[in-house]
């Protein structure tokens, strides 16, 4: 398809002013955190020095909140909200989109507060903010109201699929619709433990009301948000993959109950799992960790459905287009379209994000890696690269769409350039971040030879490799910019098609997939069965509470 294409753009003006400043704030984010990730970057690899007046956990912090948490939230609520809007009728309806702007002022407000608090380097605890490291409480003031704005981008998705509902009874809702709707089930349910942890342990403690914090269960409170946090980030490009890339190739939805059901298990499956982040912490059984490293290892069955269900779409779309031959489907694909290229180089790039996951998950080869650099690497290229290649890949269509404009050649040229600069150094930078973490290369650091130690030493080449693909990923975090504000303010005019794929022929989808009492009630079996113990005994049985710690 020619990345000029018009169709009739089916999101209404309000709609589109409200998804368009979830975007720009992502952005804005996202710029700001790519310059913190070079600067990382360089210093981790003995390029440069950074001035006397910030240091390197406070760059550390800032690139992992601005790039991990706020684009990644907003980006997502932008893009769903106008999802939404397009397959439920072209408009979110009046409540919708009040709760849409409740939401976007409360976490703009929470963005600011954090985002100061780590300029003052009052804040460098990292994205994980881990106790003892003690935050300023408007840090974790900020992240609450993060979270909680979030939720009423949420409840906007949620209140349009009601109102649909009500209107369409007995019809299967849009495929785009139910992924969204499943996505912001998850993101609740998963937000609802590190509220808690931020609400009734953090800020008090960061106050100075209370004189200790329990560490071993504000670590098990964040990480049963933290691994969902993952698939919060990866369900959003999983839409895109299934709804908007078929139709930018020109072909269809393969199956739409295989879809619907991925997202299920996904839901199911990405939550009573965070145990295996904490392998290593002698504070909980074997057992438990067992139960959560099982549960973890079966979301690879809806990750390899998703792989299917993709290159079933590519062949069948390549081979209507005269394909022929074993591979010759493959050259009829539209490999000069940014909007195509993007998301398929971060779908390649998820095949080893998703090996490096299994590893992270099983117990004797995450003692090998365990907060070594290779974590580092295996994060950054299933966010940093399946995830944000098709965020980029989404947006050269999106803001067209949301601004009245049209995507040109030569923006598409641009695009190109800039999808291979970011995927060249993200390559780079975390096969040297794998590399590295292999040879025993700690994470969370920051430079040193370790008194020139031969071991360390080894190591200054490679961390040499991986600041020079943290330069090439600035590089090409500029030209996204440049190229989005160019589609934002200056591209002609026009009406740009907002790509929705359809199944080719009518299919039967079972009705049991969309029954939500179901599969909420099948999830919290899940938790209970695989929290509610641990969590319990944490609370029962509290060790001696560690006051307030700042290292820097």
């Amino acid at each position: 398809m020619n990345p000029t294409t018009m169709g009739q753009a089916q999101v209404d003006r309000p709609t589109a002013r409200l998804s368009l400043a979830y975007v720009w704030v992502a952005y804005a984010a996202f710029g700001l955190a790519a310059l913190a990730g070079m600067l990382q970057g360089m210093v981790r690899g003995g390029l440069i020095e950074l001035p006397s007046w910030t240091n390197y956990y406070q760059i550390l912090t800032a690139h992992g909140v601005l790039m991990a948490l706020i684009f990644t939230t907003y980006f997502i609520i932008g893009f769903l909200l106008s999802g939404v809007a397009k397959t439920t009728g072209g408009s979110l309806h009046g409540t919708a989109r009040g709760l849409g702007w409740i939401g976007w002022i409360l976490m703009t407000i929470g963005t600011a507060m954090a985002v100061v608090t780590i300029v003052m380097n009052d804040a460098s605890v990292l994205y994980t903010f881990y106790a003892p490291l003690k935050a300023s409480p408007f840090f974790y003031i900020g992240s609450a109201l993060l979270v909680v704005g979030s939720w009423f981008g949420g409840f906007a998705i949620f209140s349009s699929y009601r109102k649909w509902r009500r209107e369409n009874r007995g019809k299967l809702s849009p495929l785009f619709v139910f992924m969204s709707v499943t996505t912001f089930i998850l993101w609740l349910i998963a937000t609802v433990p590190v509220a808690v942890e931020v609400l009734f342990q953090l800020i008090p403690w960061s106050l100075g009301w209370t004189p200790s914090i329990n560490i071993m269960l504000s670590r098990t409170l964040f990480w049963f948000f933290g691994h969902p946090l993952v698939y919060f980030w990866l369900m959003p490009a999983y839409i895109a993959w299934y709804v908007c890339v078929p139709r930018v190739i020109g072909g269809h939805i393969f199956s739409d109950s295989l879809a619907r059901l991925s997202f299920i298990l996904l839901l199911l499956f990405s939550m009573p799992v965070g145990f295996h982040h904490q392998l290593m912490e002698p504070g909980i059984s074997p057992g438990w960790k067992m139960i959560h490293v099982i549960l973890t290892l079966i979301v690879v069955v809806p990750s390899l459905m998703t792989a299917f269900s993709m290159f079933a779409t590519f062949e069948t779309t390549g081979r209507k287009k005269g394909g022929v031959g074993l591979f010759g489907w493959f050259k009829k694909l539209p490999w000069s379209d940014v909007r195509f290229f993007a998301p398929f180089v971060g779908m390649l790039f998820f095949i080893p994000a998703g090996a490096g996951g299994i590893i992270n998950a099983s117990n004797q080869m995450n003692a090998v890696v365990h907060n070594t650099i290779f974590v580092t690497g295996h994060f950054h290229i299933t966010i940093g690269a399946a995830v944000a290649l098709t965020f980029f890949g989404v947006s050269y269509w999106l803001i067209p769409v949301l601004t009245g404009r049209t995507l040109t050649r030569t923006a598409n040229r641009m695009g190109m350039v800039q999808t291979v600069f970011w995927s060249v150094g993200m390559f780079l930078m975390s096969f040297a971040m794998h590399y590295l973490g292999l040879q025993g290369t700690p994470r969370r650091t920051d430079y040193t030879t370790y008194m020139d130690h031969p071991t360390a030493l080894g190591w200054m080449d490679y961390q040499r490799v991986m600041g020079f693909g943290g330069g090439l990923l600035f590089v090409a975090a500029v030209l996204l910019i440049l190229i989005l504000g160019y589609l934002t303010f200056y591209a002609p005019k026009g009406k740009t098609e907002y790509p929705i794929a359809e199944p080719e022929t009518e299919q039967h989808t079972p009705r049991i997939l969309e029954r939500w009492p179901v599969w909420v009630g099948v999830l919290l079996f899940l938790i209970v069965m695989a929290y509610g113990i641990p969590i319990a005994d944490q609370l029962t049985h509290n060790p001696p509470g560690s006051p307030p710690i700042r290292t820097w």
